[in-house]
Formats: C-alpha cells, structure tokens, sequence
C-alpha cells in the first residue's frame, strides 16, 4: 500500500504529527528538520521502482512466542507491538518486514505476525486514510513446496492475512532443499500478476544470489534485496561475498539482527544475559568479551548525542546500500531507531568500530546461510 507520510516531527525522545506539535527552542528544530529530510529521503530497492525509508521495523517478534517474548503473548505486549507500528508511521519510518512464519503455529506462535500488522494497518487507516504503509513479507521454502506455484499459493494466504491486495515486497524466506527455480519462477509469476511491486530473497549465498538474479533478469525483472544477518558483530555478509555481490549487481541489502538481537544496545550485561533462547547465543562469556566494544560505542554515541543503538545502526547505513530492520516490541523503541538517521559516523569512527569488532569471534547464524 501507499501513502505519503508527510511531516512527521521529530525530537530525541518523541515524534509528533503535524496536527499536534508544540512549541520549541529554536535549536530543536534543527535536529527535527534533518531527521524528517533523512526519513523522507527514500531510497529504491535495487533496480525496482520500489522506494523505502533508509530504516524499516521488523516484526519478527510479534506474536511470536518461541523466540521472543519469555514464550508468552498477552494483551499487553499486543497494545506495545500496536504502539511500535503506530510510533514508527509517526516518526516517518514507513517500512515493515514480516514473514508467513513469524508468529504462526508452525513456528509455535501464538498470533500471526502478518495478521497483527494487517489489522494494525487498518485500524491505522481509519484515523489516517491515505497513509503510507510499505509491507515486506516473506515465502517460507517448506520441504513440501514445490514449484511455482507453491510461492502464488504462499503469497495469496499472506495477502489474505494482511488483509491486503498486494504487497510491497515478497520475498524468499531461506533457499529451500529443492526447487529453488520454481520459487525464483514463481516470484516473477508474482511480478507479473501484480500481486508484489518487487521481489527478492533472503539469507541467500553469493552463488545463489547470482542464480535468482540472473533467472529473474531474463524475464526483465530485478531482484530488488537480499536480507540477511548483518550487524557489527556478525560481518559474514562481507566474508563470504554476498556484500559485494549486492553492491555489484544493484541488489540491496536488508539487514536484519541489526542490533545483534539487542547484545549491541548495552542493555546487557555478563551477570544480566538476555533470557530465552537468546541467552543461549549472547552468554555471560560472550558478553564479558563483547564490553570493550560496547563501551567504545557508547563513547562514540556521547559525542553525537546518541545512544548505542543508534551508532550501531548508523554503522550499518554507513556501508552503504544496506537497510536495517530492527525490530520494536515498543514505542519507544521504534522512536531510538529513528535516532539513527540524519547523522553519520566519520570513516575513521566505522573503521575503527569494526577494528574492535574483529577481535570478537562471531556467534553462530541462522544456519541456512550455509547451504
């Protein structure tokens, strides 16, 4: 869908719409006007005319209780994932990712993340007709999918969800088992019947990258992203080629774990790890090894005036085309991350960043990259 989130305020610790703003010192409106010029400079997803925010939210939590959420959903973390939507459209990030998997009971969940964001579309809309909404989702390669029309299949129940007619961006989850050129046919089967403005994959290697780019490139259809686990600590897309890839071939890159799942943030620390699965990857161990980092990144922030996660994230944008997805799980979340544009880092600063990362052994990926 589409709509044109025009003036959007922003401050350090809100956004406000234009029918609500108050007064402030003059120095404020600086620092809003070069965040609401940054939101409003959209770039396109590789060679599509598709144009997002250079920061989306992902939604991987919501709904989702094998992952997140200390394996509970209840009506208050509904009313906080309604307010992360609500808080991002109010700051001008128009851009959300989604997955037919996140929150369903295939994956354990207790709501449908896809469904949680259709509604909350729609409840938007009734205050705010016309309003711009990107929707990115996603294909879940299944062992008992097959061919291309599987993906047509996949994708009607997501619009069904959404309750949408289209989507944005559509997506392949993971490379499956077999068939990866039925799902490749299939999403310019997708293009074509104008049920997706772009398409692209996820968690794709170099090679298979290259193969989804050039089968679509016949059908004079651009691969427009491939997103895949990238941040500051987890560098693999600039190891094993993917990357470069992108940048060669006009794809763009969608990263998302962008904050590391919050090990980034600062939030936590050896003796206070994250809980639920994560605690499993960012152990005390681990965290006592990653502090050096952190503290560096919080020094750097302190000079701009801004928190860990928005270095972080800045650090990411500064590699140029790449989009970050963090995901909110709240308002004031989704409001942190907007904090990551308008500014950038000094080369020196991205260099050294990852100089000091390096020194850190990455923790383990989600394992399909390695197909």
């Amino acid at each position: 869908m589409a709509m044109n989130v025009s003036s959007a305020c922003f401050s350090v610790l809100s956004c406000k719409k234009p029918n609500r703003i108050r007064a402030v010192a003059s120095e404020d409106f600086a620092t809003t006007a070069a965040l609401k010029t940054d939101t409003e400079d959209k770039l396109k997803l590789g060679g599509s005319e598709l144009k997002v925010t250079r920061l989306g939210i992902g939604a991987w939590s919501w709904g989702d209780t094998s992952y997140w959420n200390n394996f509970q959903w209840d009506d208050q973390k509904l009313k906080a994932a309604k307010a992360a939507f609500n808080g991002s459209l109010d700051c001008g990030i128009t851009f959300f990712d989604t997955a037919e998997v996140y929150g369903s009971p295939l994956a354990l969940g207790a709501e449908n993340s896809e469904t949680l964001l259709g509604r909350f579309i729609k409840e938007r809309e009734n205050d705010n007709p016309g309003e711009e909404v990107v929707v990115a989702t996603k294909f879940a390669a299944l062992p008992w999918r097959f061919g291309r029309q599987s993906v047509i299949s996949a994708l009607k129940d997501s619009l069904n969800r959404l309750g949408l007619s289209s989507v944005d961006l559509y997506q392949l989850h993971w490379p499956g088992i077999w068939g990866n050129e039925g799902y490749i046919d299939g999403l310019g089967d997708a293009v074509e019947q104008g049920l997706v403005q772009a398409v692209g994959v996820s968690n794709y290697s170099e090679k298979r990258l290259r193969d989804a780019y050039e089968r679509l490139k016949k059908r004079g259809i651009p691969l427009a992203s491939n997103q895949v686990n990238y941040s500051l600590i987890y560098r693999l897309p600039e190891q094993n080629g993917v990357k470069a890839a992108c940048d060669e071939l006009g794809v763009t890159l969608i990263a998302y774990s962008p904050i590391a799942q919050g090990a980034l943030t600062g939030k936590y620390k050896p003796e206070n790890p994250p809980s639920g699965p994560r605690g499993r990857i960012y152990t005390p161990e681990f965290l006592t090894k990653l502090q050096p980092l952190l503290i560096r990144i919080k020094e750097i922030g302190g000079n701009y005036g801004k928190t860990p996660t928005q270095v972080v994230l800045n650090w990411l944008i500064a590699q140029e085309n790449v989009v970050p997805i963090p995901g909110a799980k709240n308002a004031a979340q989704a409001k942190e991350f907007v904090g990551a544009l308008g500014w950038r880092l000094s080369n020196e600063e991205v260099d050294e960043l990852r100089s000091l990362a390096s020194e850190i052994s990455p923790v383990t990926g989600f394992p399909v990259e390695k197909l």
